[in-house]
């Protein structure tokens, strides 16, 4: 993202000119920001969505995905009803997607008006997405500033070798293979 500073005779510069300064910022603030996270899609019947990096996969029998979420968003009230969630891993080629269910950008006809969607009984995932898990929602419990969401993985899908993983660092996207 670049802007355009006038007071620097219009020069473009990479930085976000309304960024909170780093020595504004909470110390756990600016921890969490030097951890890479991947940036995933969690959506739900109804349908809602969410942006989540805050997450990670346990292994196990049952899997299980823990995330956290905001507890007033749309996509909490529809995944809390439905009992269930799909998680999306995004790609590099997403940053525009993430934003928008981040609610950082706008989504004129709604979060799903565009691109293509395959439904599944935990929530649309993006159509030819060759990776996504559906889960059951287990319990939650506040955490921090969010909600701690613990779930069972019952269904992945795991797509080609291929996928390239986006990623959040230092309130940037990057990618493995940049």
């Amino acid at each position: 993202m670049f802007h355009v500073n006038p007071d620097a005779g219009g020069h473009i510069h990479s930085t976000d000119p309304f960024a909170t300064p780093d020595q504004d910022k909470s110390p756990v603030r600016r921890l969490r920001g030097r951890l890479a996270a991947p940036v995933t899609l969690w959506t739900a019947p109804g349908p809602s969505g969410l942006t989540v990096s805050s997450m990670l996969v346990a292994d196990g029998d049952p899997g299980r995905v823990l995330g956290l979420v905001d507890e007033e968003s749309d996509f909490w009230d529809a995944a809390s009803v439905a009992g269930c969630f799909a998680v999306t891993p995004l790609e590099p080629d997403d940053q525009q997607l993430a934003d928008k269910f981040a609610g950082l950008m706008p989504a004129p006809g709604g979060l799903f008006a565009s691109g293509d969607w395959l439904e599944t009984r935990c929530g649309p995932v993006p159509a030819g997405r060759g990776t996504w898990a559906g889960c059951r929602v287990d319990g939650q419990r506040a955490y921090g500033w969010g909600l701690l969401v613990e779930a069972t993985v019952e269904t992945v899908v795991i797509g080609g070798a291929a996928d390239v993983p986006l990623m959040h660092f230092r309130g940037r996207y990057r990618s493995l293979d940049r």
